[in-house]
């Protein structure tokens, strides 16, 4: 999906590693929402930082990078932090988009993109000490942000073992303010949820955070996997007589509203640097 007339499609970067398996769902996902997509691996990046200059967002993907042998994202999070801190938080406070998925969310806390980091907050293991995959309701925040609108209700699959969003404060801090928290787990009334519709136990049912400036959001659910209505676990039973659904019948997916939403911004900043260009 082109932008308007005479405006090049925003490019995004998709960053792999060693063990990432949702690279190929998150470009697909980006190019369905009408962005230009490079995907490259993180040792192609620390070789050429300024692609992240070329680009408006960068996504981390989910899977389990190095096998999550030490703890979940902690080496990619260590290999971004030795080799690409400085660039990476200059891309955030530029006003460049990030998105960390699953992994990539556990990647964001640990560099400190997100709230979190020592001292102060960690994606642990799961309340139920195993693996969640199912499909989970979840409501925005009240942020004012790229990636949803405030109060905005989704459907989307979760799968992990990490995802307890816990919050440890040193004495005296303030507590994790509300307006940093991009989705609570709810039940299907959009009731704040617990297990199960809760998949982890985390903190308030966090199931994903934002930076202060709206440009970085971290989530445990995966959007791209539902960027189609054909995606959605019920689509086959939408209808009463068993026949196959109509376009006007399938469920509307969900996740790649997330990205759209994303694109469609840098999409707008990008209108108004040509509009500034052509007046001055």
């Amino acid at each position: 999906m082109a932008g308007g007339v005479g405006q090049a499609a925003p490019k995004a970067l998709v960053l792999r590693a060693a063990g990432t398996n949702c690279d190929e769902e998150t470009v697909h996902a980006l190019e369905l929402a009408g962005a230009s997509v490079q995907l490259m691996h993180v040792n192609a990046l620390s070789e050429s930082p300024e692609v992240l200059e070329e680009v408006g967002l960068l996504a981390i993907p989910g899977g389990f990078t190095f096998g999550d042998d030490v703890a979940s994202g902690a080496v990619l999070a260590h290999i971004l932090e030795k080799r690409l801190s400085k660039e990476l938080h200059a891309f955030a406070e530029r006003g460049g988009l990030v998105v960390g998925i699953c992994n990539g969310f556990q990647v964001l806390v640990r560099l400190g993109l997100l709230p979190g980091g020592e001292d102060r907050g960690a994606l642990l293991w799961n309340n139920s000490a195993r693996f969640e995959d199912r499909w989970v309701h979840l409501q925005a925040g009240d942020a004012d942000c790229p990636w949803f609108a405030p109060g905005e209700r989704y459907f989307i699959p979760v799968a992990h073992a990490e995802g307890r969003f816990e919050w440890f404060p040193k004495e005296g801090a303030v507590p994790l303010e509300e307006n940093r928290i991009a989705f609570h787990y709810t039940d299907e009334n959009g009731n704040r949820a617990e297990y199960p519709q809760d998949p982890n136990g985390s903190h308030r049912a966090i199931a994903g955070l934002i930076s202060a400036n709206g440009n970085v959001l971290g989530m445990m659910p995966h959007p791209e996997r539902f960027v189609r209505p054909e995606h959605h676990p019920s689509w086959m039973r939408l209808r009463a007589d068993g026949g196959v659904p109509s376009e006007e019948d399938l469920p509307v997916p969900l996740g790649l509203s997330i990205f759209r939403r994303a694109v469609e911004t840098l999409r707008h900043r990008s209108g108004e640097l040509v509009g500034e260009s052509e007046a001055s």
